[in-house]
């Protein structure tokens, strides 16, 4: 597999020195505004969404709309929907210089790097330059800020991520939903005494489990402390980090989650939960089409419903402040940068927002109502309206903070230590030794 990995990324970067170069292309980060002729071309957008998404959908049909205006222009989507390979494609095309026209990036500590070097254009002046800064909705910008503030990505989306849970299930159980994140151990134990698996969870991809683990420290400590522990400035040994270890390691005991979870993917917890099998479902708004229209099982359809992230005694952050990603943003290849991809990028920023809205999803944008489906269910609304009292702190997912080494020695752990491979102490140990050993080559 990883030959077959390796072999597609040399193969990606063959078929973009073919595309990314463009004369009159600028090389600084802040001339967002280039001069000269607009000469199209064929252009290209290393992407790690679903191919058959709104967002794709859509780059796609403006992009066909700027074309017949610009002959000879043409937007070339490569798609690479698994994140693993997406990220080592990334990093494989950066490393040989060989970055397209525009690529998707999370405000990773390697995209930081990126910036550093001057390989992206500053998004938040060219958004300026194009009289559309205003229009976004701030925690959609600010999920794609770095550390320092800077804004080097664009967003496409905007979600909630809610937990969802059947009604019927939680009665047959005898729980209520918890009010306190602590609750959910003795929670998930009362499911399993009824039968029922609590928690669906796509174990395979690695990211929904490590969700949970920013969970307690958000609530005890904000999120200023993922922003420090990623530094090596604080550590899993510190309460804060204690409490969500430990925490981890008792979902791990009360079984939680389905029966061998780390084999099983987004598809099987997805279909877990819709089924009526699991009673809870970690997931965010992008799923709105499967869990609040027509389209969901009739069988559970009216005893669906969702709750936000749950408080702590003593919270650092508030009930109405919860993971609400911008989901991966676009950055733009300063190398490659000229008036064509400058100006189809003022055709397309401009019209995307309406066209987004349409397919019933949260535009990235205020200016813009989201038009809700015909099939929809009360329950689409209501997770619409959550969008309209957000606090101002946002939990951010860890596998965007951390160094990419410790992203993954943490993945690999955490799957042991829910799994009982493993003691709270052997994970603190690990990990701390992991970020101490990592974080300065990224963190200076």
């Amino acid at each position: 597999m990883k030959n077959l990995l390796r072999a597609a990324a040399v193969a990606a970067v063959t078929a973009l020195a073919l595309t990314g170069c463009g004369g009159g292309a600028s090389t600084s980060p802040t001339n967002v505004a280039p001069t000269g002729e607009i000469k199209p071309r064929e252009i290209s957008w290393l992407l790690s969404r679903p191919a058959d998404g709104a967002v794709i959908n859509i780059m796609k049909k403006l992009a066909d709309d700027y074309g017949k205006d610009h002959p000879g222009f043409k937007l070339n989507l490569i798609t690479t929907p698994d994140r693993p390979s997406y990220i080592q494609k990334l990093e494989t095309l950066a490393a040989a210089n060989k970055l397209p026209e525009l690529f998707d990036t999370d405000a990773t500590p390697f995209a930081q790097q990126l910036a550093k070097q001057g390989k992206m254009v500053d998004a938040e002046k060219l958004l300026k330059t194009l009289d559309i800064y205003d229009d976004y909705r701030p925690g959609a910008l600010d999920y794609q800020r770095f550390d320092d503030g800077s804004l080097f990505m664009i967003p496409f989306q905007f979600e909630l991520e809610f937990i969802w849970y059947n009604k019927a299930l939680l009665e047959k159980a005898g729980v209520a939903v918890p009010t306190s994140l602590d609750d959910i151990p003795t929670m998930c134990t009362a499911l399993r005494n009824a039968g029922i698996t609590p928690i669906a969870i796509d174990g395979q991809d690695q990211w929904p489990l490590e969700r949970y683990i920013a969970y307690q420290p958000f609530r005890a400590a904000g999120p200023d402390f993922v922003q420090k522990l990623k530094k090596g400035e604080a550590k899993f040994a510190d309460a804060a980090g204690q409490k969500t270890v430990n925490w981890m390691a008792d979902l791990g005991k009360a079984k939680c989650f389905q029966d061998g979870f780390s084999a099983q993917g987004y598809s099987d917890a997805q279909n877990q939960f819709t089924s009526g099998q699991a009673a809870m479902y970690n997931i965010g708004t992008w799923e709105l089409p499967s869990l609040a229209t027509d389209k969901l099982n009739p069988d559970v359809r009216d005893d669906i419903d969702f709750f936000t992230l749950p408080t702590t005694a003593g919270s650092a952050t508030s009930a109405n402040e919860f993971v609400s990603p911008s989901g991966i943003g676009m950055a733009v290849n300063a190398k490659t940068y000229d008036p064509l991809v400058s100006d189809f990028l003022k055709f397309a920023l401009q019209k995307y927002p309406a066209e987004y809205a349409a397919t019933g999803a949260l535009s990235p944008t205020t200016t813009v109502e989201t038009t809700l489906p015909a099939n929809a269910t009360p329950l689409y609304r209501k997770a619409l309206d959550q969008a309209k009292d957000l606090g101002s702190k946002q939990a951010m997912p860890w596998d965007t903070q951390l160094d990419p080494t410790t992203n993954g020695r943490l993945q690999q752990e955490l799957v042991l230590l829910v799994q009982g491979n493993i003691s709270p102490e052997q994970f603190t140990a690990t990990m701390d030794n992991t970020i101490a050993q990592n974080a300065p080559k990224f963190f200076k």
